[in-house]
Formats: structure tokens, sequence, C-alpha cells
């Protein structure tokens, strides 16, 4: 089971909505709240019908069009988002509202909009798309759900083509309650370089990342999505080694056959000592890339992972800040692999090779 990436939209804490930028310069924070370079919308959404729209519904809209114009494509057969937090400021709206109101006179949109599927909704609604449209809300692993699905729906489906997402806002109010929970950096001047400060916690981020994906070869391809795999709860190191191994194998892969293992390190010093206990026993060999100090920590960012990885393997170029180590990946990127894990609880992998 495969499935190909024919066109991407994405809008990120990055400069990552014109492909034709890449290799991108990367753009660094001197907070731990990091919000995304958004483009002028009235070029992509109707001004009358984009009153009406919060943010991250804006931001979904505009990314799913980037995306089916690059892949030439005006409707898809599917649409599956992934998404943590769905529609978070309409929710506290509507919540705010509610309060202070005391329970009167409330205006319906906040509430419409409130649900976590209103960006895949809404992007049926018009573009007219009344087949099969499901959103995933499954934590830390959101998105890599809804990649599965449209994976097992291309290969139920040949020949159709499915709008894949994963789409998350950070919020003034949820960063301000995370950051008092002790979710992100008291302190960071550069966020380019995260993983030096040690210690508790991340930065926030978001991101809307659109792909559209087919089982159908083309020059035009991005690359090639071979597999995605979730795990919950390892007891030990070992069993995470032996899931990896695993997963490769199915594939056809030994670890000396990744390319390139990207991995979401986002600072946080527990965390990441999983990961280098990880990469220092199977991976000592293997170049070593990281994305979250691009993108920052949230639900959906391996959204942002995948689509640096597909670039990287279109182009056959990386920023140079995103390597972690000494090693630097071949001159031919064939195999990534991109490896996830969030408190050593949710771990997934996604795996990418060129067309």
């Amino acid at each position: 089971m495969k499935a190909f990436i024919r066109g991407i939209g994405n809008i990120s804490p990055q400069h990552s909505w014109e492909p034709a930028s890449w290799p991108m310069e990367l753009v660094s924070y001197d907070n731990a709240h990091m919000k995304c370079h958004e483009p002028n919308y009235r070029d992509y959404i109707n001004p009358v019908q984009m009153r009406r729209m919060s943010r991250i519904l804006k931001m979904g809209v505009a990314a799913a069009g980037k995306c089916l114009r690059d892949a030439g494509v005006e409707v898809p057969d599917a649409i599956i988002v992934g998404t943590g937090l769905g529609m978070m400021g309409d929710t506290e709206k509507f919540l705010v509202s509610l309060i202070g109101n005391e329970e009167q006179l409330l205006t319906p949109t906040a509430f419409i909009q409130s649900t976590h599927n209103t960006v895949g909704a809404h992007i049926a609604v018009m573009l007219k798309c009344n087949r099969y449209n499901l959103t995933y809300v499954n934590d830390t692993t959101s998105f890599e759900c809804a990649l599965l699905d449209s994976m097992m729906h291309l290969a139920e489906n040949p020949g159709e083509k499915v709008l894949l997402a994963g789409i998350d806002e950070m919020t003034e109010a949820y960063y301000r309650i995370a950051y008092n929970a002790g979710y992100w950096k008291k302190d960071i001047d550069d966020t380019l370089r995260l993983l030096e400060h040690e210690g508790p916690g991340s930065v926030a981020g978001e991101g809307a990342a659109f792909f559209l994906m087919s089982n159908e070869e083309s020059p035009e391809n991005y690359a090639v999505i071979r597999g995605v795999k979730t795990f919950y709860r390892p007891e030990k190191d070992e069993e995470t080694v032996s899931f990896i191994r695993d997963f490769l194998s199915q594939h056809g892969l030994g670890i000396e056959d990744v390319d390139l293992l990207i991995t979401g390190m986002n600072g946080d010093t527990e965390g990441d000592s999983i990961y280098r206990r990880i990469t220092g026993s199977v991976f000592q060999a293997t170049a070593h890339a990281v994305y979250k100090p691009l993108c920052g920590e949230y639900y959906t960012a391996p959204s942002f992972a995948t689509w640096m990885a597909a670039m990287i393997l279109k182009k056959q170029a990386f920023p140079p800040g995103i390597i972690n180590g000494p090693l630097n990946p071949p001159d031919k990127i064939s195999n990534i692999l991109i490896y996830n894990q969030n408190h050593n609880t949710n771990h997934a992998l996604i795996l990418l090779t060129a067309c």
C-alpha cells in the first residue's frame, strides 16, 4: 500500500507557501510562540465569504486551494483531515460569549464553527464535494490516522484523489494556559537553536499542511508515502527499536537503507533523551534532521515534517539548519523516515521515498 503526493499547500511559521522558494531561508523567533506566516487571503478566498471565516478556517481553505491548484485538480474524491485542537479560536469565542451573555442571545456562528470537522466540511461545501469526508482527532497521532485512512481509501478506490490535511492553531488563551502548565520554555531567544535550550518544555507552534494524494504515477509527484504506523506506550527502548526495524522490514528496507531520519526533537530534555537513545543505538550511521525548531510543537506537527520530507525528496536539497549532528545525507536521498513521539506515549513512523 503506497500513495503519491501530487500537490502541496502549506501555511506554517516558515516561508513554506511557495514551493519554488525551497530550500527556504529559515525564520527564527525570539519567544516560545511561533505563529504562521499567512498569505494574502484575498488572493485565494472570496472577500464576501471571508468575512465570516475564523483565522484557522481561512488558513485551511487557502492551503487547500493552493494544494488543489498545485496538483491540477478541481474537486477531490475525498477529504480527510487530522487535527488535535480543531477550531480552538471559535470554541473560545463561543464559551466567552456564553458566560458573558449569561447563556442568552448567543450568536450561532461561533458555535457552528467550533466543531473539529469544520475545516473539512467547509472545504467540501465550497467545492461541492459531496463524498467521503472525515476528520480524525486522535491527540498527537491525528495526522497519522488521517494519512493511514487516505492510503486505505486509495487502495480501495484506485484512480481517486484524496485531499489530506494536518491543521491546528495556537490561540493566545491556549498558549497562556499551556505556558502556566509548563508546556513551553520560559526563556528562549532563538527557536532555531531550540535543542540547545536544555530543560523542560518546548515552543508552541501551528500550521495547515495539505496534500493531494493519489495512487497514480506522474513526473509531477513530490514523493511516495510507503507506509505509516503508530504504537502506544512501549515499556522499554528495545520495544521501540524492534518496532522501527519491523516497520522498515515490512517495506523491504533495513536501518542502513534510511538516508535521512527526521525526528520530533523539541527541546524538552526528557523527551529528547528518548530520541537520543534510539538514534544512538540503531541510527549511528544515519544523517539526522529535526523539524520542530522550524514549526514548533503542536498536535499535527508531523504534517509539517511530511511536507519537509516531500520537498527534500523532490528537490534533492535541504536547508542546512535542519541537520542535527555531524552526518549529512548522501548526494542522492531516496528514503526518509519520520519518527515522532510524545512523552513516550504515542509513537509514530512515516516512510517516504523518492519517486
